[in-house]
Order: structure tokens, then sequence, then C-alpha cells
């Protein structure tokens, strides 16, 4: 019978892939094109992590428990703290036309 060899496998983290502001703000803008808010509150959780949770956190003016919790998978941000967190993280959210009716 012949042997098996081994998988190795990791654990797959985003935040992990998110090296560049070019990175970040695609995969900000993809999440908001789906346009759950949960989709969003964990591409920013996300986002946050790859950035340093404590770091972004002082620099929104928010503490860093409540930031994680705010942007946990079953967190539900107030979009004031949406808006801080993008605004920490150098980015600006735009809206664009969509096709008229």
């Amino acid at each position: 019978m012949a042997r098996r060899k081994k998988v190795r496998t990791t654990r797959y983290d985003t935040a992990a892939l998110l090296k560049t502001g070019e990175d970040i703000a695609a995969y900000l803008e993809a999440a908001l094109e789906d346009g759950d808010p949960r989709v969003i509150a964990a591409a920013l959780g996300n986002i946050a992590r790859a950035k340093g949770m404590t770091q972004l956190a002082r620099e929104a003016g928010l503490g860093r428990e409540s930031l994680y919790k705010a942007l946990s998978p079953d967190g539900n941000p107030e979009f004031s703290t949406v808006l801080k967190v993008v605004r920490a993280l150098g980015l600006r959210l735009h809206a664009t036309a969509t096709a008229a009716e």
C-alpha cells in the first residue's frame, strides 16, 4: 500500500495579504460593492488587523477593545465609527451613480 504524504495547511489570514494602500482600498471597495454591512465590518476588521489595531484605535480616537468589538464578525459598528476608521486608514468613501431605472 502506498504511503500518503501529509499535507500541511496554514490558516488563511486576509489581513496578511493587505500590504499596500492600493490593496486595502481595493479590498474595502469590493466589500462596499457587496453592500452587506457584515461584510463591510469584517473587511474593516481585517484591514485594522493588517494596520495594527492599537495604532488604528489611537488614530481614530476610539478604544482598542471597543474597536475590536465593533469590527468583529458579530459587531455592528455605528456609521460614525466606520467613518473614523476609514479616515484613520487614510481612505475616503465615495459615491457613484448607478444606472437609472
